[in-house]
């Protein structure tokens, strides 16, 4: 068959198992960082709806921030199902609003363009709360139609665990694109290896049937 021919074979050998691992490493690693959701309710609408997938990073409670929209779950509420809901305060921080009025951070107005109907209250209920150390203040973007932390007030500032919090949506999708860049080359990388080992396999079968003819 000559050495062309076994260089493909040993490509196929090689190239298929490899691009394979590779592929399977990658989606691995995805798998293990993120993990998705999908919307029950319209208590983040219009940021989220009702019936989308979202993609959420799972994080530790540490990298939490003020702004993010988290995924959590806490035994004592929603009947111990998942819920998506904003951070607005962490620990230590001083969360205020009277009615119709902006949601105050630290004595400061706090800029929310992604409520709906450009409505930050959206409850005649008053409050002024200190978030304790280690736990987050959560609200629902659609203020209206959210039972967020401004109806649990008696519990701890009406806050939940940080590490309640399973994972988060996240700020952009770059994280993504190292192991989905290497997943592609995997796959590519084995489908050139399946591609050599047909080859050669063709050669093969056509050198065989010189031989017998």
């Amino acid at each position: 068959m000559g050495h062309d021919g076994r260089g493909l074979r040993l490509a196929g050998r090689v190239l298929v198992p490899a691009g394979l691992a590779l592929a399977a490493g990658a989606i691995l690693v995805i798998g293990t960082s993120h993990t998705t959701a999908t919307v029950n309710g319209s208590a983040m609408d219009p940021t989220h709806s009702p019936g989308e997938l979202v993609l959420l990073e799972r994080v530790d409670a540490g990298a939490i921030k003020r702004g993010d929209v988290v995924l959590y779950r806490t035994g004592n509420r929603y009947g111990g199902m998942a819920v998506l809901q904003r951070v607005i305060g962490m620990g230590g921080d001083r969360i205020r609003q009277s009615p119709g009025g902006p949601v105050t951070v630290n004595g400061k107005p706090l800029a929310e363009p992604y409520v709906k109907d450009g409505d930050p209250s959206g409850t005649a209920q008053e409050y002024d709360v200190v978030v304790p150390e280690g736990r987050l203040f959560l609200l629902g973007d659609h203020r209206a139609n959210a039972n967020d932390s401004r109806f649990f007030l008696t519990e701890q500032a009406g806050s939940v665990a940080a590490t309640a919090v399973q994972a988060r949506v996240p700020d952009s999708r770059a994280g993504l694109l190292v192991p989905a860049s290497t997943a592609l080359l995997g796959l590519l990388v084995a489908a050139g290896g399946l591609t050599a080992g047909t080859v050669s396999w063709v050669k093969r079968r056509t050198v065989r049937g010189r031989r017998t003819g």
